[in-house]
């Protein structure tokens, strides 16, 4: 796995309150990632934007026995 195929712990997705950004959310959350926080919704002056922060946790730490 290279660096660019790495999965951020931390992701802020953002864009038009529309089918494709829910599509974003839900594929987001079919890769492990869970919801952060609120959602945050704003007026452009054309449209509303939202923005949802999605996180990964940490796998957890792999114990050898001794």
């Amino acid at each position: 796995m290279t660096d660019h195929d790495e999965r951020l712990r931390y992701r802020l997705l953002t864009g038009p309150d529309d089918a494709e950004f829910c599509r974003r959310v839900s594929t987001a959350l079919a890769e492990g990632y869970r919801l952060h926080g609120s959602p945050a919704m704003t007026f452009d002056g054309q449209r509303v934007v939202v923005a949802q922060a999605v996180v990964l946790d940490a796998a957890p730490p792999t114990v050898t026995p001794a």
